[in-house]
């Protein structure tokens, strides 16, 4: 075993210099220190005509508990016939940055925040993605907003997209909003203090779970993915603890599903970028996994077929979706940006079962989106188009190979903050799962704590999904390693 100094700073610096070997920049360069420093405050009024004054809505936000870089807030209101009228306000990073200047070259560059659990590197500086440009309570800030009406069966009924002035009334947190909604624990204190707050909490989770329900009749797939984070005490990690999903991480995401898809049709008439997961090229695999739990699917790539199975796989054995989930999206693959000419459809996004898909809700960390605000505020004042389509093309390019950067930045450092937490588990035996088979090596993932290695001994005959025992026998902290024998 390595006996690696695992000190905070240290890993700090070693998270920098990965972030340069996948070819990121985690340094501002001085242009873009020096138009920052130039950069004014937030307009306390409507700039123009076109913008709404939505200021005095019941406006809240929710999101982790220790984010500052907020891209999101939603209000709900009850309409006529039982319809509700959600609307989702989208921080407008276009009002500060202007396109090819230093600061959007560099976010340009970057396409995307990056997580590495023991520090962030923000594509925007941090004055704005966690400052001016973050949607933070009781402060006025320019939005997109994106409407969409719902009926009581949760289908949509219509849309509307437009700029507007807000101001967040509540910045919540997921685990508390989630835990009061599923009837765990009390109220948070902000919810508490207000009647109108919770009512319209309740209100925007019940047309949450309506609009998911809508799309697994759809096909969409219904995924468990269990996150882990580093626990750090003291500047060190002690440990790698399980982030599951709650009704409030469920509300954002199904706001934001569908938010995305009314931007994706409002564009449907200019050449934009669309975010996509291909058909399964290893659908046969997830055939021989269904197979393995009395399950059959057709031949050929059926999401709908696949969700009907996996909400009965979740029904039965509750305690094991997580790994079949695991299985199912590993060999589905990552999703990629595509440019998307009018007429002419991309390839759609085969785990949400949708033809029409974008991704325009967190500018503040990801620059796809930022692109895709730029090309709905064209639409919306009636100007062409601020993008050709050889800088789309491009720009999608580059999101998508900087995301696979970025995951991969990630994965290393989370392998490291693992082997800081495992390393005086040596020896000890595990349930585990096998994430990937690769050129490079069999890898598996430990079901409790889920911290992920390689299989370095008697990986022979195994595939993705299969399930084994595994001794834990090397860490290396340095270097990111985590190795496994089949025991």
């Amino acid at each position: 075993m390595q006996a690696a100094n695992s000190s905070h700073l240290d890993l700090q610096a070693t998270a920098k210099q990965v972030m340069q070997q996948h070819g990121f920049e985690p340094d501002f360069p001085a242009p873009a220190l020096a138009q920052l420093a130039s950069l004014k405050g937030q307009p306390e009024n409507p700039p123009s005509p076109d913008v709404r004054d939505m200021r005095n809505l019941l406006w809240s936000s929710i999101d982790n508990d220790t984010s500052r870089d907020l891209d999101q807030i939603e209000v709900a209101e009850r309409v006529s016939n039982g319809d509700i009228r959600i609307m989702v306000g989208i921080a407008d990073i276009d009002a500060f940055v202007a396109k090819l200047t230093p600061i959007d070259q560099h976010a340009a560059h970057e396409t995307t925040t990056v997580y590495t659990g023991i520090c962030n590197f923000p594509m925007l500086p941090e004055q704005l993605s966690t400052g001016a440009t973050s949607l933070l309570e009781d402060q006025n800030r320019l939005a997109v907003v994106i409407e969409f009406v719902v009926d009581s069966a949760g289908n949509l009924k219509s849309s509307d997209v437009y700029r507007a002035l807000v101001r967040n009334k509540a910045q919540l947190q997921y685990n508390s909003v989630g835990a009061w909604l599923e009837g765990n624990s009390g109220s948070p204190s902000k919810v508490a203090a207000s009647a109108e707050l919770q009512d319209q909490l309740k209100l925007q989770s019940d047309v949450a779970q309506k609009l998911k329900s809508q799309r697994f009749l759809h096909g969409a797939l219904n995924l468990q993915t269990d996150e882990v984070r580093p626990l750090v005490l003291n500047d060190k990690v002690v440990d790698v603890v399980k982030q599951q999903k709650n009704q409030a991480t469920e509300l954002i995401e199904d706001f934001m599903v569908t938010a995305n898809g009314v931007v994706a049709r409002l564009l449907e008439d200019v050449s934009s970028l669309r975010r996509i997961v291909r058909t399964p090229k290893r659908w046969d695999r997830i055939v021989q996994l269904a197979a393995t739990k009395g399950e059959e699917l057709p031949a050929e790539p059926d999401s709908k077929a696949l969700n009907d199975l996996l909400l009965r796989r979740k029904a039965a054995d509750p305690d094991h979706f997580a790994d079949l989930s695991l299985a199912v999206i590993k060999l589905i693959g990552p999703g990629e940006y595509v440019l998307e000419r009018p007429n002419e459809a991309a390839p759609g996004h085969f785990g949400l079962a949708v033809q029409d898909y974008t991704h325009s809700t967190a500018p503040n960390r990801r620059f796809a989106d930022v692109v895709t605000q730029r090309l709905i505020k064209a639409k919306l004042a009636g100007q062409p188009s601020p993008y050709s389509d050889n800088e789309l093309t491009a720009i999608a390019t580059n999101c998508t190979v900087k995301e696979d950067a970025a995951r991969k930045v990630e994965r290393e450092m989370s392998k490291r903050l693992a082997a800081v937490a495992m390393q005086n588990r040596i020896g000890e035996v595990f349930d585990a799962i096998v994430t990937g088979v690769t050129d490079h090596g069999t890898f598996v993932r430990v079901l409790q704590p889920r911290i992920e290695g390689m299989l370095a001994q008697g990986q022979h005959g195994l595939d993705v999904g299969d399930k084994l025992k595994a001794k834990l026998v090397r860490t290396d902290v340095n270097r990111g390693y985590i190795d496994f024998a089949r025991a």
